[in-house]
């Protein structure tokens, strides 16, 4: 495998610091890497960052070592909080000028903390979160939404197009890029407890779920999404491309920007019950269709 690293790189090329190395981070960073982009990897556990080294990643024991010396800094962790705490972390390895893309999904009052905080210390912050999971993250297939200034494109640009298939800019606004990714994240949310819902029906009526996935596949109802999350689910694979705890997260953030719009999100709100349900009888940390076991009666 070629990789790049800081002292090889072309020059032009920006060094990457990637905080947060999980199902999203991991496979970005290895996208990157792919690209010939120099990555420095920070992870609060360290053995989830530590794989990425075989790639050609420089993995650091602290954020702000991270950080120091980057062009862009990354950061793709769980949520609000938690970005915040790694930006405080990292406080004394960053510069002023340095492009921060923040890709995390975190909503819209953490988005706006998040803005003041770059703005504080100097950062150009692009709003980017991303559309896909752990697949796309890896094959460097995402939609990434951003917003923030047109003048930090040339410097993300690397970023960008090595992460993902396409970028959508959606205005010189932060946040603009967050509230479509909510809108976004309502469709797939709604998506897959429609899946869970109609699998769980199929079983109670006594029917074998494969013969509704096979009377919908090819047709105009029919989607990748559903064949593949059901599937998945009927396997008994539950492995996370996105977890369901981290679909709860995302629900209650477009629940509170609902509300703030005026907005009534019936969908959203049971789909947040089921999450919750599910996560209580310990599906967290599994694929979100782990929702279907929310449906079932044991």
């Amino acid at each position: 495998m070629t990789t790049a690293s800081s002292a090889d790189a072309a020059p032009g090329t920006p060094t990457v610091a990637v905080l947060g190395t999980g199902i999203m981070g991991s496979g970005m960073a290895r996208s990157l890497l792919r690209a010939q982009l120099p990555v420095r990897a920070w992870n609060r556990t360290r053995a989830k960052a530590e794989p990425l080294s075989a790639h050609g990643a420089t993995v650091t024991d602290t954020a702000e070592e991270a950080v120091r010396g980057a062009d862009v800094v990354l950061t793709a962790l769980n949520d609000g909080p938690s970005v915040a705490e790694t930006l405080t972390a990292a406080a004394p390895g960053l510069r002023p000028g340095q492009v921060w893309l923040q890709s995390s999904t975190v909503g819209l009052d953490a988005t706006t903390d998040l803005v003041h905080r770059a703005a504080g210390m100097g950062l150009v912050y692009l709003d980017a979160p991303v559309l896909g999971t752990k697949q796309p993250a890896e094959q460097g297939t995402l939609t990434v939404f951003v917003s923030g200034p047109s003048s930090a494109r040339a410097a993300a640009l690397p970023v960008l197009d090595a992460i993902g298939q396409r970028t959508v800019w959606v205005g010189e606004e932060p946040g603009a890029a967050t509230r479509l990714k909510l809108v976004a994240n309502t469709w797939v949310i709604n998506l897959v407890n429609g899946a869970a819902e109609c699998l769980n029906l199929a079983e109670g009526l006594g029917l074998d779920p494969q013969l509704f996935l096979d009377s919908m596949k090819g047709g105009p109802l029919d989607t990748p999404y559903l064949q593949n999350k059901s599937a998945a689910v009927l396997s008994g694979d539950l492995t996370p491309s996105f977890a369901l705890s981290t679909a709860l997260k995302d629900s209650r953030l477009i629940l509170e920007a609902a509300e703030s719009a005026g907005v009534r999100l019936d969908l959203v709100a049971a789909s947040a019950e089921r999450f919750s349900r599910a996560e209580a009888a310990g599906h967290g940390g599994q694929d979100m269709i782990a929702t279907y076991y929310a449906g079932r009666s044991a």
